[in-house]
């Protein structure tokens, strides 16, 4: 049976090559506002993506523009963080209809997702603003986290996504920014790792610690150093290895 996997990027975020990244990514996941982006460049990017047959998500996150999303903002209720989570992603559904394209997943972004991982309050907060908006989209979550168990519970489709340009933790969670190693940079490196990670189905912590993981889509970053050569790379080692690239929604 030939193993398939998706490739997905943040964009839209205004610190990155979103036309370059759109030719190598197979699904793209848009900033709707909050801590980046804007109506012009969501409608944009929907209709570059359209063209490419590129899929699309919203990025929802924080309202957090001054700190890109990342600012921790402990304290809000379950009904704040599923207003801001739907405002975004039905902000998207909008635009992006404009564009004739339609959106197919969601995916948190920052402070909220690194929030949600370990918060099971923030997690179904989530999961039930998605669900509310569309329950045929997607959720895209990190694996053995609270956002992997509140997509199951809300009986959503969690698509379990690795990052190519990230180190882990042997617990399966990113290793925080703050850390020395805890962005990848080299290329190569990074490729042949992903390439592991995705035919074992596993996560590879900076340990060595292989972690068996369900692996329906790899992420680069797209305000990474480097970013697009890195998911070329990432991209030419899976091709190479017998991986075949497609939207993760295009499988049978």
């Amino acid at each position: 049976m030939t193993m398939q996997i998706d490739i997905n990027s943040d964009i839209g975020e205004g610190m990155g090559d979103d036309e370059a990244m759109l030719a190598v990514a197979t699904s793209v996941n848009i900033a709707c506002g909050f801590h980046a982006g804007d109506p012009d460049t969501m409608r944009n990017i929907a209709a570059q993506a359209r063209t490419r047959g590129v899929h699309i998500g919203a990025h929802p996150s924080y309202r957090d523009l001054a700190g890109f999303g990342r600012t921790p903002m402990p304290g809000l209720s379950a009904s704040e963080i599923e207003n801001l989570v739907a405002y975004q992603t039905g902000a998207l559904c909008a635009v992006a209809s404009l564009a004739g394209h339609k959106v197919t997943h969601v995916k948190a972004h920052g402070a909220l997702s690194n929030a949600a991982c370990a918060d099971a309050m923030i997690a179904k907060a989530i999961a039930a603003a998605i669900k509310a908006v569309d329950q045929d989209l997607a959720f895209m979550v990190l694996p053995h986290t609270e956002l992997a168990r509140a997509a199951d519970r809300a009986g959503l489709r969690p698509i379990h996504e690795i990052y190519a340009d990230r180190a882990y933790q042997d617990d399966a969670q990113l290793l925080p920014r703050s850390q020395n190693g805890a962005v990848l940079h080299d290329a190569g490196e990074i490729a042949r790792r992903v390439l592991r990670m995705v035919t074992e189905q596993s996560i590879i912590a900076a340990s060595g610690k292989t972690i068996p993981t369900p692996v329906d889509s790899v992420c680069v970053h797209g305000d990474t150093l480097g970013a697009v050569d890195i998911a070329k790379a990432v991209r030419f080692a899976l091709e190479q290895g017998g991986v075949t690239i497609s939207p993760f929604n295009s499988r049978p």
